[in-house]
């Protein structure tokens, strides 16, 4: 239902706003003007969709004294550049895993490599596990420490350091280490030869993972010789020390293991394990650590023939209860229950018709404040109107009245057709009375003429009697029309 006029300060309101607006502006101050709005909005629009677009950096703090996590790092960095992955990866390098915890720790990276007894792991829940570090306590060829208990008043080498102080303390617990007169000194890799020669340490104490090139550096320790070999010493309580320390886990190094004729050892040798991670922040997306934790496994995958580094690199333990908690993202991953297209974009495919409805109406206000309106059949029609007023003065009989008086009804039907499309009509609806009202009358006043002269003399031409009209049509359509 059309408004009336008498809704004019609510319904119309802001039309009048809009009519004062076109007086003020011409129409290529209008056009101007809607311009640079489009402008905007589409520069708006394009930022959006460019930073949607670009992939999420995550800061990866990465520390390892023989600098294999380094190395796995950037391979797995480079992997996520090439393939144009959503998640990019940049490397902050760090001393050792301790370091890379605690860099983790401080808030000043996303991810990090680190060993799961290194520091404080709170806010850390593994992506994806990079590799295990064995606990290895071994002595030189000849020595007579075959067990933990004959290590008393001996001096232990501790290879890598603080980042090793964590395994120490539990083993000095466990083993009453401290009463037993156990010294352990730090070293770095390359003084452990040095420290063995010298007799400066009795044995050495590494973790490291049973890979060839840490195997092949623990064997150039010592000398090769037929009838000697280094001596493993284990750690019978491992179950023990697992179940009471998470970090850690019960292994036996295979038989063989430092040679395989004669096997070196001769047979399994008990000790821990521990595991190394790729942890991610817990407050981050659950959709970029999936994403990052499929293109980890993808990387491994397609580079493991390559790099044998990468071969380490598996599922983190994926219970509920585990000492490191896997991510939500990279355990919908690892489970197969990563949220699908329709699962993850349904707001945007839900709202989109919404949002093309917005632009309709945006489209709709921006036409109507430039003035564009359609016109019809009957545009102009007053003009065309007003015209008839010459033809009805001239009008020599009752026929040629109708046919006038069928064009006007033909016409007016036409434009208010139009009319009932567009807005803000009432002006232009009084017009049209206006000049109805006007055009009645002089059909109806050249009716009563004609009639008049046909009763006086029916002999009288009609065109004769009239043609003094002829000379008042000028004068007539030149006076305003009220």
């Amino acid at each position: 239902m059309r408004p009336t006029p008498g809704d004019a300060d609510e319904g119309h309101i802001d039309w009048k706003r809009m009519k004062a607006l076109h007086r003020a502006l011409p129409f290529w101050g209008r056009v101007t003007l809607l311009a640079g709005v489009v402008g905007m909005i589409a520069g708006a629009a394009l930022i959006s969709v460019q930073l949607y677009r670009r992939p999420t950096v995550l800061t990866l703090a990465v520390g390892s004294t023989e600098g294999d996590a380094r190395q796995i790092a950037a391979l797995i960095a480079g992997r996520l550049a090439t393939t144009n992955s959503p998640v990019r990866i940049r490397i902050e390098n760090a001393g050792n895993a301790l370091d890379a915890a605690k860099l983790f720790a401080a808030g000043h990276a996303d991810l990090a490599m680190v060993r799961a007894d290194a520091g404080d792991l709170h806010d850390g829940r593994a992506v994806a596990l990079t590799a295990r570090g064995v606990l290895t306590i071994v002595a030189p060829p000849g020595s007579g420490i075959s067990d933990i208990a004959k290590l008393r008043g001996h001096t232990i080498g501790v290879v890598g350091g603080e980042i090793n102080h964590g395994i120490v303390e539990v083993l000095k617990k466990e083993y009453a280490l401290d009463r037993a007169g156990v010294v352990f000194r730090d070293l770095q890799a390359a003084d452990a030869r040095q420290a063995l020669q010298s007799k400066e340490v009795s044995a050495l104490l590494l973790v490291a993972p049973l890979t060839e090139k840490h195997l092949a550096w623990l064997k150039s320790l010592f000398r090769e010789a037929a009838n000697s070999s280094p001596v493993l010493i284990p750690v019978d309580a491992a179950g023990a020390i697992a179940g009471s320390k998470r970090p850690y886990e019960s292994f036996d190094i295979p038989k063989g293991t430092l040679r395989g004729a004669p096997p070196v050892p001769a047979d399994d040798v008990t000790t821990l394990r521990v595991g190394y991670y790729l942890v991610a922040n817990r407050h981050l997306s659950a959709t970029v650590v999936g994403d990052l934790a499929r293109k980890v496994m993808s990387a491994r995958r397609d580079l493991v023939g390559e790099q044998p580094l990468l071969a380490g690199i598996a599922a983190p333990d994926l219970d509920a209860d585990a000492f490191l908690p896997a991510h939500p993202g990279a355990a919908a991953f690892f489970n197969g229950t990563q949220e699908s297209f329709m699962d993850r974009y349904s707001n945007v495919i839900y709202l989109t018709p919404m949002v093309l409805g917005a632009f309709a109406s945006v489209f709709a206000a921006a036409w109507r404040f430039l003035g564009v309106r359609s016109r019809d059949t009957g545009a102009g029609l007053p003009d065309e109107l007003w015209g008839l007023s010459a033809r009805i003065r001239r009008a020599s009989d009752e026929a040629a009245l109708s046919a006038i008086e069928a064009e006007i009804d033909f016409s007016l039907r036409a434009r208010l057709a139009g009319l009932a499309q567009e807005e803000d009509t009432v002006a232009e609806v009084t017009v049209l009375i206006a000049a109805m009202h006007r055009l009645d009358n002089l059909v109806h006043h050249r009716r009563m003429m004609l009639v008049s002269a046909e009763v006086a003399d029916p002999e009288i031409g009609v065109t004769d009697l009239f043609a003094s009209d002829e000379a008042n049509v000028s004068r007539t359509e030149s006076l305003p029309v009220i």
